[in-house]
């Protein structure tokens, strides 16, 4: 019974020690379509996705739990953390065409609508490894 118990401990320590860094697709139906303040209100969702990936790489519990339990899962982390913050900055880029396509630096510009073809909202393919 005990060997039991200390397996499932042992088991939820593993899975714990696993960080995730949330991935976005960079191509995502209705982009065009977005407004300025859209288009930065997304803009601040992928500094977030940045800052998390760069603490899920740092020093954390959960990397530390890794390093002590299963030294590979740490490089899972570190990976997993970085190729979420590198699909985060291309679809920075490509939202940033948007952006320079609409004047967004212009304030009166921040909730201009342009008319967009229903073919050009449908979703695209999303190639990226690791997308769910």
């Amino acid at each position: 019974m005990k060997l039991i118990t200390v397996a499932t401990v042992g088991a939820v320590m593993l899975v714990g020690a696993c960080t995730t860094t949330p991935k976005v697709a960079v191509m995502q139906p209705g982009d065009r379509a977005m407004t300025c303040t859209g288009l930065r209100t997304e803009f601040a969702k992928l500094d977030q996705i940045k800052a998390q990936g760069e603490h899920n790489q740092g020093v954390n519990g959960a990397n530390v739990a890794a390093a002590i339990l299963l030294p590979m899962a740490i490089a899972g982390n570190y990976l997993t953390a970085r190729d979420a913050m590198q699909l985060a900055e291309q679809r920075r880029t490509y939202l940033m065409s948007f952006y320079n396509e609409k004047n967004c630096d212009n304030p009166a510009n921040a909730d201009l609508q342009f008319m967009v073809p229903a073919a050009a909202l449908t979703p695209a393919v999303n190639t990226a490894r690791g997308m769910h």
